[in-house]
């Protein structure tokens, strides 16, 4: 009977990882991957990457904050209820720019913009009320309720900001130095002196173009 219940777990667990990942996963925090799902932000063309709610539960799935069953749910729903998951995806923004504008003023060493920090503040109290203990072998563990709703993820994405903000790791969220991109991301580099978002990326781009403009001045 063991063996067939482990069998089935593996079974399941490969059900979970059915889908391929959408989103590029390099900021370290749930809550600055969120905010880097607006690409190109500050270009005149910024590319919108939530342009649906299956985006946003999506991203969910592909950052562990939704198991894929529950994706599955929400997907159906969102057919059957589409206003409701419209109006969600709309807090999903507003909760991605909240939380854009709160770092980015940190970031810059500039004052925090009092509307942004109320929204977030805002969401994560209505995160907090989802949330109860619950026992774990070694103690107590928070966890948000198995309700499912259509804002379910972005509970744990509020919570991740709030608690970013209000520990020692604030003065290493980074923004990537490359004006076309600005991705924020968590520098857990051992001398905290990371400057691109991702090397393979915009690291390997600004290489090529300082190599480019070194050969440009020797002609």
């Amino acid at each position: 009977m063991e063996g067939k219940i482990l069998t089935n777990q593996r079974e399941l667990e490969k059900l979970e990882r059915r889908r391929p990942q959408r989103f590029d996963l390099i900021a370290g925090n749930v809550c600055l991957d969120f905010v880097n799902t607006l690409d190109d932000r500050h270009t005149q063309q910024p590319k919108e990457l939530l342009k649906t709610y299956v985006d946003l539960a999506r991203f969910g799935e592909d950052t562990g904050v939704l198991r894929a069953t529950q994706v599955d749910t929400l997907f159906e729903r969102s057919y059957t209820n589409a206003e409701a998951a419209q109006a969600s995806l709309l807090r999903g923004r507003e909760l991605r720019e909240s939380i854009h504008d709160v770092f980015w003023a940190t970031i810059n060493q500039r004052p925090v913009p009092p509307v942004a920090l109320a929204d977030l503040n805002s969401f994560a109290q209505a995160a907090a009320r989802h949330m109860q203990l619950v026992p774990i072998k070694s103690g107590f563990a928070w966890t948000f309720d198995t309700r499912l709703d259509f804002d379910t993820v972005l509970w744990p994405i509020a919570r991740a900001a709030a608690d970013l903000l209000a520990s020692d790791q604030l003065n290493y969220v980074r923004a990537c130095s490359s004006k076309t991109c600005e991705w924020f991301f968590l520098d857990s580099s051992k001398n905290h002196h990371r400057r691109w978002c991702d090397m393979t990326r915009c690291g390997n781009r600004a290489k090529v173009s300082r190599f480019y403009a070194r050969q440009k001045k020797e002609r």
